[in-house]
């Protein structure tokens, strides 16, 4: 029952040691994060405001995006919403960028 009750535990170890990589976004270069910086106040901004608080599009604060999924939402960074006005982004970045960009706005750091 001891050795039951330790390869579980290593299980959950070896799961949420994975969760873990693959929730955190690797971080773009310094040039990069200022580009997709930009293209976050100038772009995004032009729809969802430039303080994120929305407009067109829904805002895209802390509070707003708490509970929503990093997956779901990179998804609808690179590949737009079809009959909205959110276009794909994936011409312009990649999804690791995408999803450096979704946990700085779930973060609350946002130009």
């Amino acid at each position: 029952m001891l050795q039951l009750i330790r390869i579980i535990v290593m299980c959950g170890a070896c799961l949420a040691s994975m969760a873990q990589a693959q929730e955190s976004a690797p971080v773009p270069s310094e040039a990069r994060q200022r580009e997709l910086l930009h293209l976050l106040k100038q772009d995004c901004g032009a729809c969802h405001g430039m303080t994120m608080q929305g407009g067109l599009g829904t805002p895209l604060t802390a509070e707003a995006l708490r509970d929503k999924p990093v997956d779901s939402l990179v998804a609808t960074i690179m590949g737009g919403r079809p009959g909205t006005a959110m276009p794909p982004w994936k011409p312009f970045m990649n999804e690791q960028e995408a999803r450096w960009m979704v946990e700085l706005l779930q973060a609350g750091k946002h130009p």
